[in-house]
């Protein structure tokens, strides 16, 4: 795809090249590798395009919240959606690379507002700082041109998601595999959390759901999950039908 497209811009940083190319109808922010890090319609850039990052957005169904903090700006897609689809929340979103945020704002439409904050710094910094119960979702998508960041796999950094969560707070991580049933990291989340959920995409994407608090279930079928489509049409009925328990 990237030796069909146009590449509208390139820069360097001390961890590599960042470049954005159109393709069609989309963009793509993409750190010179066979992984697009960030995808919009550049017709509806508040629109998330990649299934997994749809699948990121589902706690909102089932509860409205009034603070989000994303760790790993890329193009600035979640950030985008959240301030689309919450007119009052307030979004904090944490990024590594100056460069990433300077591309974000020029080329995908990170909007400059008073609700969206936007903090350069390692995650797991700027989590150790974060006041406890402070936020009410916390997603992460930690990745740099191709593989997952070690950090999201670390205890640390699941005890420092859970104490500045709010007590009905969730969790919402990009990880790189299905955890093993057995393993230390999944024992980790059971600990912090009450409710696991996980979410497969068909791009092999899994999304790991960690609740502060049990829930009520959504069928794919709920009222409120209509709402959300009227507001944000990204199929949230057909994403909530593909989660499962963890």
């Amino acid at each position: 795809m990237f030796n069909q497209g146009e590449i509208i811009h390139h820069t360097k940083d001390a961890l590599g090249s960042i470049l954005v190319i159109d393709y069609r109808k989309h963009r793509i922010l993409t750190f010179n590798s066979a992984f697009e890090q960030s995808k919009i319609d550049r017709r509806r850039p508040h629109l998330p395009v990649h299934e997994y990052n749809r699948a990121m957005m589902l706690p909102a169904a089932f509860a409205q919240p009034r603070h989000v903090t994303i760790l790993g700006l890329g193009g600035g897609v979640m950030a985008n959606a959240f301030h689309h689809l919450y007119p009052d929340c307030q979004i904090h979103a944490v990024e590594l690379r100056p460069e990433v945020v300077a591309v974000s704002r020029e080329y995908f439409g990170l909007p400059e507002s008073d609700r969206l904050t936007v903090t350069i710094a390692d995650a797991r910094d700027a989590l150790s700082k974060l006041p406890d119960a402070s936020t009410d979702l916390v997603l992460a998508d930690l990745y740099s041109g191709d593989r997952m960041s070690p950090a999201q796999a670390q205890r640390l950094f699941i005890d420092q998601c859970s104490r500045v969560l709010s007590p009905n707070g969730w969790l919402t991580l990009n990880y790189h595999r299905p955890p093993d049933p057995g393993s230390v990291y999944l024992r980790q989340l059971r600990q912090q959390f009450a409710k696991l959920l996980i979410f497969r995409s068909k791009t092999n994407n899994t999304v790991i759901y960690a609740s502060k608090q049990p829930f009520e279930a959504l069928h794919s079928r709920d009222p409120s999950l209509l709402a959300l489509e009227q507001q944000l049409p990204i199929d949230w009925r057909k994403l909530m039908a593909k989660v499962t328990p963890l």
